[in-house]
């Protein structure tokens, strides 16, 4: 429909009321001339960003940089990003650059450093949002529809001369800022939010694969995931391969015998912190034609760069640490634009659209995830070396462990290792539940992420349905808890 293709096209408008709006196309020379600095090498190994600072210097996001940082691996301390300035300058070059003074014609290119803390704050807002006001933070836009002001106007919407949302299913200005925000964290071409991680979840399955088709998967992951995979797409034939996270081999073996189009699975997974080697798995599957997804939520895109890594898709319940104040639903796919399309077109059909209002809180709440993540990350660690050396402790699922099964892999691809922290208490059922009841500071809940500590058992807050042999063989043991640690 034409609101599909619109609605990643809607034009950045500039921030603040007094500068000159004409938006006026950067000049192709400049455009040559950077082409051929980075052939050159002057600016190799740039990350995502690439900001535009025409004469009025007003600040504006650049879509063409954010598909470098797919190119660039994941940095711990933040992104390098490439600044564009009209009018002739002088500069030195950076980066990878020979250091010689250069001068280019109309604009110059400067390299420095962006922290990712600072990415999560102004990404969206100040570097240019589609909404025109002055205001530091982002207004809502409560609306179910856009008008258009003449019939002439709709006709060159709907041939494609004119941006506009048109309908609040199909996008809204405040959840675009949302959605920019996040892209420009993961490195993402484009990022699609909706209303719940279940509806990313299911939207991106039901989009990408196709009837008969083959997806493999792992066996720890969200329950829910699990049913729907197992109950939901076998009606279209669709059938899926379930192996263990560190099972390259059966991973391997599956790409050989099928036909697969999908690999989908979480990294750390859901309960047991389980971890992918995602540089390793994303070459096995493209080099047999197949996309692979990964859910990054108890990773959060600071921990964690899955696209960097060689993933198609990064998937996040933004309900849990993006959102970070419990107090909104959310799911989120950042990826190319093709693939994202692909998923929005179908989303515009399906529904599942994010409120405005949660728009906004998941922009809140991304200001301090920076500050929550970096604390949580500190105290979920120290908290799991507590309860490894505890002797009413079994075991500790927590990948900052090097007794954990994936550690190595862990250390390699993490830079924090994340605020959840899974136990197996010495005792049964009832000991367990006992010791859950005793604790003073977490509440009884289900989620993570939050400001809040959470802690739950999982055979009773999530698999209660089911008989204890049943449970056992999803790995499910009734002294298990998780415990989620507040920022």
């Amino acid at each position: 429909m034409a609101a599909s293709s619109c609605a990643r096209v809607f034009p950045p408008f500039e921030c603040r009321s007094d500068p000159d709006f004409s938006g006026a196309p950067r000049p192709e020379k400049f455009s040559a001339k950077l082409r051929a600095a980075e052939n050159r090498g002057a600016c190799a190994g740039l990350s995502s960003l690439i900001f535009r600072f025409p004469p009025n210097f007003v600040r504006q996001l650049s879509t063409k940089a954010r598909r470098k940082l797919q190119q660039h691996r994941r940095r711990p301390g933040g992104g390098r990003v490439v600044v564009e300035q009209s009018g002739r300058r002088r500069f030195r070059s950076g980066g990878g650059g020979c250091g010689r003074r250069r001068c280019l014609p109309r604009a110059a290119v400067f390299v420095f450093e962006l922290r990712w803390e600072c990415v999560a704050v102004h990404a969206g807002e100040r570097l240019g949002r589609g909404i025109v006001t002055d205001a530091i933070t982002t207004p809502v836009v409560n609306t179910s529809a856009y008008f258009f002001k003449t019939t002439a106007e709709l006709i060159d919407f709907k041939e494609k001369r004119h941006a506009s949302f048109e309908y609040g299913r199909y996008g809204n200005p405040t959840t675009v800022v949302a959605e920019e925000k996040i892209s420009a964290l993961e490195g993402a071409e484009s990022t699609l939010l909706m209303a719940s991680g279940m509806c990313a979840s299911t939207a991106l399955l039901l989009a990408l694969v196709p009837a008969g088709g083959h997806i493999v998967t792992t066996t720890d992951c969200y329950r829910k995931t699990r049913i729907f995979i197992e109950t939901i797409l076998p009606k279209m034939g669709i059938k899926a391969t379930v192996i263990d996270p560190a099972d390259i081999g059966a991973l391997e073996s599956a790409l050989d015998k099928n036909n697969v189009t999908l690999f989908f699975t979480e990294s750390p997974t859901n309960p047991f912190l389980r971890c992918v080697d995602i540089e390793l798995v994303s070459k096995l599957c493209h080099d047999k034609g197949t996309l692979v997804c990964i859910d990054g939520t108890f990773a959060t895109p600071l921990n964690q760069k899955a696209l960097a890594l060689g993933a198609d898709i990064v998937l996040h319940s933004a309900t849990k640490f993006i959102g970070g104040h419990n107090d909104v639903l959310a799911g989120c796919i950042s990826g190319s634009e093709k693939l994202i399309t692909t998923v929005r077109n179908l989303h515009h059909i399906l529904g599942g659209a994010l409120n405005p209002n949660a728009a906004y809180l998941i922009i809140r709440g991304m200001k301090t995830l920076h500050l929550r993540v970096q604390q949580q990350n500190s105290t979920a660690l120290r908290m799991a070396e507590i309860l490894e050396a505890h002797p009413k402790v079994k075991r500790v699922y927590y990948p900052g462990l090097p007794s954990h099964p994936e550690h190595h892999i862990a250390k390699r691809q993490m830079t924090g290792f994340g605020g959840v922290v899974s136990f197996e208490v010495d005792g049964d059922l009832l000991t367990t539940a006992k010791f859950v009841d005793s604790l003073k500071i977490p509440y009884i809940a289900p989620s993570f992420g939050g400001c809040e500590s959470i802690v739950d058992q999982p055979a009773i807050m999530s698999y209660w349905d089911l008989t204890q042999s049943e449970r056992a063989k999803y790995g499910i043991m009734d002294n298990l808890v998780r415990f989620s640690f507040r920022s």
